[in-house]
């Protein structure tokens, strides 16, 4: 089932069922009006939304329209909770190896993990609006879950089973603004401005078996100034599965429905080329990671942050090479003076 959040003027939009091919939609109008309604009662209104997914694919809902991801907000405008994880260590390792400094043990043990602005999401074509290019603006391709109910103390097993939906996102980040912050000891806040997700979210029998345990077995594909820069593979190097993720965030509470965990940066090691020299073939999910490979390569970054008018797009495809939550197509503007 997939699952979008059409604008409608309001804070919280309209939940509409969007076709699998993601070619038509129908507002979910007399089952849930908002897709946090059907997360707080998912075992009785999901079935219904189901139905409605259904026959919108066989061509048999009456009232449906042509989907058009320019309508979308995020498919929760704003949720009770974003929380956002580090999993892939391999972004942690480039990212201290270009500082020569050591990753701590307890990084492969322990996620890594913070807790992120949810008031106010931006949807997958609203420009990434800054106030100045000398924050060092950079995208970061990632993959999210959203949850159900999970109880305090859940187990990794049983946190998966707490998860309904699956999204892309691009965590906007501003490198400029990290280091003092991170300096005061309370971790990211300015530097982490509003994130943004793709048009749809979709249920989990919509991966098949690319779903593994907690992870997404797919590529998720970034480009830049419509050059691509990212075919980075979701699954296989992504230390701490979801379930970890979701029992890190429920050791001392609870976790409520309509909270979204994500999965930090996409990463993926790099591999030794003929001449011995490390390459990384299948790119860069952030340009941070970037400037780290060339630090590591060449002792300096070459590669600067986005500029005012720079686009992103990030997109992840089915193993059919259909657009699974479609695009997330955004371009970096200045902040209105």
């Amino acid at each position: 089932m997939k699952l979008a959040t059409y604008k409608d003027g309001s804070r919280d939009g309209q939940l509409v069922v969007v076709s699998r091919d993601l070619g038509t939609a129908h507002y979910a109008t007399g089952i849930a009006a908002r897709l946090q309604q059907a997360l707080d009662d998912w075992s009785f209104i999901s079935p219904q939304l189901q139905d409605l997914y259904e026959a919108l694919n066989s061509g048999k809902a009456r009232n449906a329209f042509p989907f058009d991801p320019a309508q979308c907000m995020a498919p929760l405008p704003r949720a009770y909770q974003w929380a956002d994880g580090s999993a892939f260590i391999n972004h942690v390792e480039l990212v201290r190896a270009a500082r020569n400094s050591e990753v701590p043990k307890t990084f492969y043990e322990d996620p890594l993990m913070y807790q992120g602005g949810s008031d106010d999401f931006l949807g997958p074509r609203d420009d990434v609006v800054v106030p100045s290019e000398d924050y060092g603006i950079d995208f970061e391709a990632e993959v999210a879950v959203v949850t159900g109910d999970v109880p305090m103390m859940a187990t990794p097993e049983q946190a998966l089973d707490g998860i309904r939906l699956l999204m892309i996102a691009n965590d906007v980040s501003l490198r400029n603004l990290i280091p003092a912050e991170l300096a005061k000891g309370f971790g990211f806040f300015q530097s982490k401005p509003a994130t943004a997700f793709g048009p749809v979210a979709i249920t989990l029998d919509e991966v098949g078996d690319a779903w593994d345990k907690g992870r997404l077995n797919l590529t998720l594909q970034s480009a830049w100034n419509g050059r691509k820069v990212g075919m980075c593979d979701a699954g296989p190097e992504m230390t701490f599965h979801f379930g970890q993720l979701i029992a890190h965030i429920c050791k001392t509470r609870n976790v409520r429905a309509g909270s979204i965990v994500g999965s930090g940066t996409v990463s993926n090691k790099g591999v030794a080329g003929a001449n011995g020299k490390t390459e990384w073939p299948k790119g860069y999910s952030c340009i941070a990671e970037k400037r780290a490979i060339e630090t590591i390569q060449d002792g300096k970054p070459s590669t600067e942050f986005m500029k005012f008018g720079d686009t992103i797009r990030i997109e992840m495809k089915g193993k059919d090479g259909q657009s699974l939550f479609g695009a997330i197509e955004q371009k970096i503007v200045p902040a209105a003076k």
